[in-house]
């Protein structure tokens, strides 16, 4: 009798010990992360904002200002949101020169009018979209498994990292991301 109590025990503790690591195996490690700086220079190709229909860097463009800069495999529900997020997060702290950008990690064929329309469906204002090939720019280390990448950074050093593989975006993630803005517009 004591032997199968200790085994059911046993095995209940594997069970509890494999459902805590299967959560914690859920996080993926994708672009540059927490107190490093951000790699440098890279020329997306913009699809809104003024440098439209031009390859053009926005990490040089926003210089040691805030930033939301987020990595995306494709146009999403999800996504749609987050960006839509970001973008009144951004207009609302104009004082503090916030900038964000997506970086669409796609060659997709037609994306460039989609986001295109997407931009005007949601009345995008301050996020520009822009595309880069599916790696992700060199040195930003955007990991082939993530599915969206939020890099939150102030003076070209992250302040936040959220990486979600695909399907993990979701409302409450989303809120965790937009409340992190304080992180890099807060002195």
């Amino acid at each position: 009798m004591k032997t199968h109590t200790i085994f059911a025990a046993l095995a209940v503790a594997v069970l509890l010990g494999a459902s805590v690591y299967a959560e914690k195996g859920e996080a993926i490690k994708s672009g540059p992360q927490v107190d490093k700086k951000v790699p440098g220079p890279f020329h997306p190709l913009n699809v809104t904002g003024e440098k439209a229909g031009e390859k053009h860097c926005l990490f040089c463009e926003n210089g040691e200002n805030p930033v939301a800069m987020v990595f995306a495999r494709e146009i999403t529900p999800a996504v749609a949101t987050l960006i839509k997020r970001l973008d009144a997060a951004t207009a609302k702290n104009k004082d503090a020169s916030m900038g964000s950008f997506v970086v669409f990690l796609s060659n997709e064929e037609g994306l460039e009018k989609k986001l295109k329309e997407m931009a005007e469906k949601e009345k995008l204002s301050k996020i520009v979209l822009s595309i880069d090939n599916p790696a992700g720019p060199k040195g930003y280390e955007v990991s082939k498994d993530a599915d969206v990448t939020v890099v939150l950074y102030t003076s070209r050093t992250v302040k936040a990292n959220h990486s979600f593989k695909k399907g993990q975006l979701n409302e409450k993630a989303i809120d965790k991301v937009v409340s992190d803005v304080s992180k890099i517009t807060t002195k």
